[in-house]
């Protein structure tokens, strides 16, 4: 790999501040924040929307989609298809 070329890549705790989670990872993410992690060193920590925590597809709050009813009510609205 060409030196110079590659952001710097280090710990970083990412935080989701939705569920009041957070887990240290590496990455290439920086920010001004920081937040003392459990082990007494200080990380950059980047606030993020949402993580599996969060996530209904994780949490299994995950909608479920009336495609029948989709289906039929396009049907009925253009016509089967011959």
């Amino acid at each position: 790999m060409r030196e110079g070329i590659h952001p710097a890549y280090g710990p970083v705790v990412f935080r989701d501040r939705a569920a009041n989670h957070a887990f240290l990872t590496r990455s290439t993410m920086t920010s001004e924040k920081t937040i003392e992690w459990e082990d007494g060193n200080t990380y950059p920590v980047v606030d993020v929307e949402i993580s599996n925590v969060s996530h209904p597809f994780y949490t299994g709050n995950a909608r479920v989609l009336d495609t029948a009813g989709r289906v039929e009510r396009f049907e009925r609205r253009y016509g089967k298809r011959s």
